[in-house]
């Protein structure tokens, strides 16, 4: 079994991610779906701290670019240039290439009644709801769940609490979702529009069928391919796949010469090198990395790769909070070498950094002038004039 060092396999992974390699002089069309060539999927998340979580994985891979370009392949069904990106469930929500869709109806068929137990719930208790909302949607067009209410005359109020606290509606759209039944053909304002998943997805993609199986395998050759070298738990995280679906499709993949095992220094798991994989001698640049970037979204591979413990603290108590609240890693050749706290404060057109943290061995002046133009990278990007740098964190004092 060839046996890999932990540096090697770190440029491995950060290579395969997209990392390392020189910046496009235009970012246009072509090179953002060259980031989703590689990463696969990008996830979703409603935090808006700095930007969606879905626009910052491309920025970090090739700088700044237009983010309209990423909205039309997600939320446009125009002639002229067809829908290249769908959501559904993968990696958490996501995009994913409208291709990839065939590839998630054994996800579809699991989640038919219900994707947990209180959506199951509601669908007993309303169980001609689904109906009616297809209805509508089929005679309006793509609709947010609030839409579907008026039309059905189901503008109740609602109850104050938590934010989970979703209308019937909106659940039973959700499930509608989470089954196939339905997609979304756009959101505005982050908001989703859902319409018949006919009305999104092109036929012939619609009419493929493709069998359990053969999705676990393509899935797990996807995931070998965005990660570059990869333990079983980090293949099956990437779609979050079961071990009994992840480990027959590293077998055959490894049978037919697509994975090959390595023994990696210091991983206590075995790992699987993608056929093709690089492993560049050396990766230059910097780069911030939000909390959902497929780099670093598997925090048990992230500690594994780079020795690097991170836990997003959006949820912790801000007086228990040891970072910040909307933290980004900071990769500088090669190295998660720090964090920073990150707001971008639109009214006032700044980019607020609360806090700069260095890890060990790494508060020095090369860290801190390559984060600052990181960060002046960023705030240009977000169309943001000043950046302030806050007193946190032993780097903040040198950016």
């Amino acid at each position: 079994m060839r046996k890999m060092s932990a540096a090697a396999a770190r440029r491995t992974a950060l290579a395969a991610q997209g990392f390392g390699r020189r910046k496009p002089a235009a970012t246009n069309r072509r090179a953002v779906l060259d980031v989703l060539a590689r990463t696969q999927l990008l996830q979703l998340d409603s935090v808006s701290a700095v930007v969606r979580a879905h626009y910052a994985p491309v920025f970090s891979r090739i700088g700044g670019y237009d983010r309209t370009v990423l909205d039309e392949a997600a939320w446009s069904n125009g002639s002229r240039r067809p829908r290249r990106l769908v959501e559904y469930w993968a990696h958490e929500a996501a995009l994913i290439p409208v291709e990839d869709w065939p590839l998630m109806r054994w996800r579809m068929a699991k989640y038919a009644n219900g994707r947990w137990a209180g959506m199951r719930r509601v669908v007993e208790r309303n169980p001609t709801l689904g109906k009616d909302i297809l209805d509508v949607i089929t005679d309006v067009g793509a609709v947010t769940a609030g839409e579907v209410e008026r039309h059905l005359e189901l503008d109740k109020p609602k109850p104050k609490g938590s934010w989970w606290n979703l209308s019937d509606t909106k659940m039973i759209c959700e499930q509608l979702f989470a089954a196939g039944e339905l997609s979304v053909g756009k959101r505005i304002g982050f908001t989703r529009h859902y319409d018949l998943v006919e009305r999104v997805i092109a036929p012939d993609i619609l009419a493929r069928d493709v069998s359990e199986a053969d999705a676990m395998r393509e899935l797990t050759r996807r995931a070998a391919t965005a990660l570059g070298i990869a333990t079983e738990a980090d293949l099956r995280d990437y779609y979050r796949t079961h071990r009994t679906q992840t480990e027959p499709a590293i077998a055959d993949l490894v049978d037919a010469g697509e994975l090959e095992p390595v023994e990696v220094a210091g991983w206590n798991k075995p790992a699987y090198l993608r056929s093709g994989a690089a492993t560049p001698r050396r990766i230059e640049g910097a780069a911030l990395l939000c909390p959902f970037d497929p780099l670093i979204f598997f925090r048990a591979r992230t500690e594994r790769v780079f020795d690097f413990h991170y836990r997003i603290e959006i949820y912790t108590p801000e007086p228990k909070r040891v970072h910040g609240y909307y933290v980004f890693p900071f990769l500088y050749n090669g190295e998660l070498v720090g964090r920073v706290d990150l707001r971008a404060e639109r009214a006032s057109g700044r980019l607020l950094v609360p806090g700069a943290f260095a890890e060990p061995g790494h508060c020095t002046p090369a860290t801190a002038a390559a984060l600052t133009g990181a960060l002046r990278d960023m705030a240009d990007w977000l169309e943001l004039d000043e950046v302030v740098i806050g007193t946190n964190g032993d780097l903040a004092p040198l950016v």
